[in-house]
């Protein structure tokens, strides 16, 4: 069964970029503009892996990093942290993402991150 990847980011751009490197490395993707009811939102995807924007309509990518982490069904799920912000280790850390990415981010790293967590 293939790994599942799930991406939280409202920039339609950045969504379909990365949709379409994750297919190429044979991983199903969905993703959302909104972190709005984010713990049912992955709850029934259940993915392998979480990119978190920082800025995002409803609910920060901060808060919603802690959401998931506070919760017991999806606390395991890893967290990327993905943002242009200049202070990204410190949101990351704030939020408790397992990793953090800054945007523009180079595609070799990108790959690179994911198959680490992916164990592809």
């Amino acid at each position: 069964m293939n790994k599942k990847v799930f991406i939280f980011d409202d920039n339609i751009e950045i969504l379909e970029l990365c949709t379409e490197i994750l297919e190429d490395l044979g991983l199903e993707v969905k993703t959302s503009p909104t972190t709005n009811s984010v713990e049912e939102q992955i709850s029934s995807y259940m993915p392998d892996l979480i990119f978190m924007d920082n800025w995002l309509p409803d609910i920060s990518g901060i808060e919603a990093t802690k959401l998931i982490k506070a919760n017991e069904t999806l606390k395991h799920i890893p967290v990327i942290y993905f943002s242009a912000n200049s202070n990204i280790s410190a949101l990351a850390s704030e939020a408790g993402a397992d990793e953090f990415l800054a945007k523009p981010f180079d595609i070799d790293l990108f790959e690179k991150t994911v198959k680490k967590y992916t164990g592809d």
